[in-house]
């Protein structure tokens, strides 16, 4: 079935005619931050204390955008007789932005939760040779990452706090029944 002639060019001038009656939404960027979302992707924050130098983000970057150097470090031994222990420490964790595409798996792959998602996106450089971010820049990014969403409160206790709490739990009802017990043989005041 065929329409009226220049029915499509009424509804196209239409839809014009709505749009221009509006007001325009813009965000004035600089002046005015934007709203981001909870949990948004800016950039890789690093939380140093937590990396092992297991060298996994390396390996599954798909971009191959992350640098890590590290030395073997021998700690002397704990008790005599024992032997000595060795262990990687961090010289270097980059990454190079200009090659990264954000895609998250260094994060997820991450055992020691060392990588985070920080929602800092103004890290803009002139230089396409300044966007490879060394250790200190991802450890500032790191204190911008928010916290994590709270627990659901249907959910299960943890096993690690269930057996803090226990433990916490029997050492209080020790105190108790010895407080107890010593309130009770040293009071008779009749």
């Amino acid at each position: 079935m065929m329409g009226l002639p220049g029915s499509g060019l009424a509804k196209g001038l239409a839809v014009t005619l709505r749009t221009m009656t509006r007001r325009s939404v813009t965000a004035h960027y600089p002046d005015v931050q934007p709203e981001l979302p909870a949990r948004s992707r800016g950039v890789i924050g690093l939380f140093e204390e937590n990396c092992t130098v297991c060298m996994l983000c390396a390996r599954e970057c798909p971009d191959w955008c992350i640098y890590i150097d590290s030395h073997k470090e021998t700690l002397p031994a704990a008790a005599p007789g024992g032997r000595e222990r060795s262990r990687n420490v961090l010289d270097r964790f980059a990454i190079d932005f200009s090659l990264c595409m954000y895609c998250g798996i260094c994060i997820e792959v991450c055992p020691f939760d060392a990588l985070f998602w920080s929602p800092e996106f103004e890290y803009a450089e002139t230089d396409i040779r300044d966007l490879t971010h060394e250790r200190d820049k991802l450890r500032e990014w790191m204190w911008t990452v928010p916290e994590p969403p709270p627990l659901d409160e249907a959910a299960e206790e943890p096993k690690e706090i269930a057996a803090a709490r226990k433990a916490a739990d029997k050492l209080a009802a020790a105190r108790a029944a010895a407080d107890e017990s010593a309130s009770g043989e040293g009071g008779g005041d009749a």
